[in-house]
């Protein structure tokens, strides 16, 4: 985990006033700052170095009775040989963090001071939505956070936001399309969920994105701070450190959205009907793949391991999950950190520690299943990539369940985030406010 006075390697000095350490997001389990960040809001501090759980965080572990620790994932998935680069698409960027589609040419590029912005034909054509004055950035790892459009956007207009508010809380929103495409009605908003999050700044998610059942997917943080001292991860009274489901077509309960009736815990006493999945520290980066369904989640690591957690559709799309945080770091015990209790808890289909120096990483950025058609040697290949090393790596899209990621290219730079293009292309936005193309 980077120290306060460790930047990442070979990273221009210009990148600390991007003001883009979101996604550090994680990097570390920080504390709450013992100051206020620079004026503007942003900041690229990189967040403090944090302590193991100590023996009292393990006495209030849910799970912290002792049995066989967990392995380490070793099991190479062979995959054929394949070189990529990265193709600069426009830069001009300082803020953005990650980009959706509306199922057409355009990329909307997600802003983390509260815009989104259009690219189109290479270059950037102007602001669909600007949210500035309601988005919190007070914190590095607040701000706007993601971006869903309905599967029906064509007909319907409606698409869907994440942003942080003044209390810390995470809020996710609906919006409209004005009667110009490329401008979104400001006047629209319809709040749907507010996620309390207010004792830390750190790990407010990031992706919200649209499954195959039409249901909106929201990946919750632990409510951050070293070690998930609230053990949120494994509480289901809470919305934080999940998974969350619903269902934004109907209205129930008193709320502009409905929970769905086959989500695991509803009706259960003390359990909350949002809840799809839960153990989660900070999933920053998920996704679908765009063929089978199946859901990846980069879900960012505390001290020492990241990992890449797969739901197959087959089996449910990891309906009532259990992926282990703050019992596991991965495959690895945390808290307690040995002979913890590791029964029902599903294992990473890959994992990679940090590496002396970060020389390997400090932060996972989930990315896609790569199913366009301008690279057919990239097809069924998942990729995912570190923001301090920059690394990246894929995996099987169809292998097996226990995989060690091939690792393709080592650009320098930092990644904050991955988006997919309507055609199946896909997109990193990286140091220096740039968007690159995977080729």
């Amino acid at each position: 985990m980077p120290r306060p006075d460790r930047k990442p390697r070979r990273v221009p000095l210009a990148l600390a006033a991007a003001a883009l350490s979101l996604v550090l997001v994680a990097a570390c389990g920080s504390t709450q700052p013992t100051s206020s960040p620079p004026a503007g809001g942003l900041t690229s501090v990189l967040p403090p170095e944090t302590a193991s759980p100590t023996a009292s965080d393990a006495a209030t572990s849910p799970e912290a009775s002792a049995t066989s620790p967990a392995t380490p994932i070793a099991a190479p998935t062979p995959l054929p040989p394949v070189k990529i680069s990265l193709a600069k698409v426009v830069g001009g960027l300082p803020r953005a963090i990650g980009l959706a589609n509306a199922g057409d040419s355009r990329l909307f590029v997600i802003d983390q001071g509260g815009k989104i912005l259009i690219v189109d034909g290479g270059a950037v054509k102007g602001t669909f939505l600007d949210i500035s004055s309601r988005v919190s950035t007070n914190g590095s790892e607040r701000g706007l956070l993601g971006l869903a459009f309905h599967p029906d956007y064509a007909s319907n207009g409606r698409f869907f936001v994440r942003y942080t508010v003044s209390s810390g809380d995470v809020r996710i929103s609906e919006f409209h399309v004005s009667a110009d495409p490329n401008k979104a009605d400001l006047t629209s908003e319809k709040v749907l969920v507010n996620v309390p999050h207010r004792t830390q700044p750190n790990h407010n998610g990031g992706t919200i994105a649209f499954g195959p059942d039409g249901y909106l997917y929201i990946g919750t943080g632990d409510g951050g701070g070293a070690g998930d001292p609230y053990s949120n991860g494994q509480k289901l009274s809470v919305l934080l450190g999940k998974m969350l489901r619903i269902d934004v077509d109907h209205a129930a309960a008193g709320h502009n959205y409905a929970v769905p009736s086959d989500n695991p815990f509803v009706g259960q006493a003390g359990k909350l009907g949002e809840i799809w999945a839960f153990g989660l520290r900070n999933p920053y980066g998920f996704s679908f793949d765009r063929e089978t369904g199946d859901l990846w989640i980069g879900d960012v690591g505390q001290d020492h391991w990241e990992e890449v957690d797969r739901a197959t559709k087959a089996d449910g799309l990891g309906r009532g999950a259990n992926y282990g945080w703050s019992v596991l770091e991965a495959t690895h015990c945390f808290n307690p950190a040995s002979r913890c209790n590791t029964a029902g808890k599903v294992r990473p289909v890959a994992e990679y520690n940090h590496g002396a120096g970060d020389s390997v990483g400090c932060s996972i950025i989930g990315g896609f299943v790569y199913r366009g058609s301008a690279h057919p040697e990239l097809v069924g290949r998942y990729f995912y990539s570190d923001y301090c090393s920059g690394r990246i790596w894929d995996l099987a899209a169809g292998g097996s369940s226990s995989q060690t990621g091939q690792l393709l290219l080592s650009p320098h730079l930092n990644v904050f985030g991955w988006g997919e293009g309507a055609d199946g292309e896909l997109y990193l936005l990286a140091t220096g406010g740039v968007l690159y193309n995977l080729v």
